[in-house]
């Protein structure tokens, strides 16, 4: 093999970053080193990859092609890394993961985890600012459990573990309560609070405009805004079946979806370089086995 695993990688991050020179700042090397290796891959593989003729650099219809390739080749061997890292008969002292979604899905897991390694610390970190995957990519946990969010990090893998119900709520008492169906311009004039990270990134978000938006980088916050009648909200059923079957909470039937629940998936993730030990990735691989789902109003799993 003429070429290496440095010259695919700081090919792919030039794809992903735009340019030789935001590659190399990524990577940590200077921009020579960068351009170097990218034009003897290209000696290598006898290939034009960029078409240099412009200010930045753009992808050749070959280098399209390729970077499926090499992108493959590099996921391939970080697989291999992973397995290998497995076989280390060290078992770590402690394992983090952070979570934003209601527990009760994974909860079956962490009681298997804690008979399969009695002796490992788990921390259960709380998402900065609600970006579970911020956490992830810095490796401040090894582990994230997420509601489904567009663009990930390329340094991220995430696999969809399935799908759970939201509601827009509001206290019985507010004036949206009042109504039968629920129209876009009827939350548009009433305060909405919303999950920091959630704001404007979940499927369908951006018909939830509000002129007031106040928001909170934990769910548990929202719920006692909204039971304190500060504004309306989107949660997670799971999160407030209790406060629905007592009337503190009152779903909003919007009259745009009369017969569809809102369902939003739930992610877990990983960095792709990450190097896991046994207690980690014994997690990871029994939380990707793990369904995560509830029954929606026409009596189906959300989750096939």
């Amino acid at each position: 093999m003429r070429f290496s695993l440095d010259q695919l990688q700081m090919f792919i991050q030039a794809v992903h970053s735009g340019s030789f020179s935001a590659a190399a700042r990524k990577l940590g090397k200077t921009q020579s080193t960068v351009s170097a290796a990218i034009a003897n891959l290209e000696t290598d593989l006898g290939v034009e990859l960029f078409d240099r003729s412009s200010r930045t650099p753009v992808l050749t219809a070959a280098g399209q092609r390729m970077r499926l390739q090499a992108e493959a080749v590099l996921e391939r061997c970080l697989t291999l890394q992973a397995h290998a890292d497995c076989l280390s008969e060290v078992v770590e002292p402690s394992v983090a993961i952070a979570i934003e979604t209601p527990y009760t899905a994974v909860m079956p897991v962490l009681r298997e985890f804690a008979q399969a390694f009695p002796f490992v610390d788990l921390i259960i970190r709380h998402p900065i600012d609600g970006d579970v995957s911020e956490l992830v990519a810095k490796g401040d946990v090894g582990l994230g459990i997420a509601f489904s969010q567009p663009g990930y990090p390329q340094a991220l893998q995430f696999q969809q573990l399935g799908k759970l119900i939201m509601l827009h709520v509001c206290h019985p008492q507010h004036a949206l309560a009042q109504l039968d169906s629920v129209t876009f311009d009827d939350l548009h004039v009433h305060r909405r609070l919303a999950f920091s990270a959630h704001a404007d990134k979940l499927p369908s978000s951006e018909y939830l405009h509000a002129t007031g938006l106040w928001q909170a980088e934990n769910y548990l916050a929202l719920l006692e805004m909204v039971r304190a009648g500060l504004g309306w909200a989107t949660l997670p059923r799971q999160l407030i079946q209790r406060e629905l079957a007592s009337g503190e909470l009152v779903e909003l039937q919007l009259g745009a979806y009369p017969h569809t629940d809102w369902l939003v998936g739930v992610d877990l993730l990983w960095a792709r370089q990450r190097r896991m030990g046994k207690a980690e990735h014994w997690l990871r691989e029994r939380l990707l086995k793990n369904k995560v789902s509830e029954v929606d109003r026409q009596g189906q799993s959300t989750t096939w």
